[in-house]
C-alpha cells in the first residue's frame, strides 16, 4: 500500500511539473562563410628556406623515383607512416595515370617548383623578417615532366591534390630547424578524379 502511494505521488508530481524547453544552442546555427582559398607564390630565391627545401625536394624526388618504399617510407612518416598511407603512396608511384608516374618519370628534364603561400600585403617588412627567421615553415614542392617550359603550377593548395590528369605531382614538405639537427617530413594528399 506505502509502494502504491509512493508511486501516484511520483506520477502525480510528474504530471504537475511543468515541461521544460530544451536549451537552445549558444554555437551559430548559420554556416560560417567559406574562406578563400590562400593563392600560392614562388618561394622568393632569395629567402633562407628556399635551398632547404629544394634540398629536400632533390632528395625525395630521388627515393620516389626509385619506387623503393624503403626509401621513400622515412621522408613520409617512417614508422607513423600508416598502413593505409604507404598502399596510397605504392599506388600512386605505380599507377600510370599518377601524377606521380608522368612527372618523375619523363624522359629528359623535370622541372621543378617550390611554392609558399602568399603573405598577406598588411604585414609589415618586421612581421615578414620575423617569419623568414622563423624555425619552422612548409611549402609545396611540385614536379612536371620536361618540356619548353615548366607548369602550370597549382594556384591554391587544393590543386596541390595529385589527381589523375594533374599536368603536375605536389608533396607538402614542414621544415623544422628546432633543436641540433634540422628536420622535415613531406606529406603526399590525393583527390578524387574529376
Amino acid at each position: 500500500m506505502r509502494a502504491m502511494l509512493i508511486s501516484s505521488a511520483l506520477a502525480a508530481f510528474a504530471l504537475s511539473a511543468p515541461v521544460v524547453a530544451a536549451p537552445t544552442s549558444l554555437l551559430p546555427t548559420e554556416p560560417e562563410a567559406a574562406q578563400p582559398s590562400s593563392k600560392l607564390a614562388p618561394l622568393a630565391a632569395d629567402s633562407a628556406w628556399t635551398p632547404r627545401f629544394a634540398a629536400a625536394a632533390d632528395q625525395l624526388a630521388t627515393a620516389l623515383r626509385s619506387r623503393d618504399e624503403a626509401q621513400w617510407a622515412p621522408l613520409l612518416g617512417g614508422q607513423w607512416l600508416s598502413a593505409a598511407d604507404r598502399e596510397r603512396v605504392r599506388n600512386l608511384l605505380g599507377d600510370r595515370n599518377s601524377p606521380f608516374l608522368q612527372a618523375l618519370s619523363a624522359t629528359g628534364v623535370t622541372h621543378r617548383a617550390i611554392l609558399g603561400w602568399s603573405a598577406p600585403a598588411s604585414l609589415s617588412a618586421d612581421e615578414r623578417a620575423a617569419i623568414e627567421k622563423g624555425q619552422e615553415a612548409e611549402a609545396l614542392v611540385c614536379w612536371s615532366p620536361g618540356g619548353n617550359s615548366p607548369g602550370p603550377w597549382p594556384a591554391t593548395a587544393i590543386e596541390a591534390d595529385n589527381r589523375p590528369g594533374r599536368s603536375y605531382a605536389c608533396a607538402r614538405i614542414a621544415y623544422s630547424i628546432r633543436g641540433e639537427t634540422p628536420t622535415w617530413r613531406a606529406f603526399i594528399e590525393q583527390g578524387e578524379p574529376a
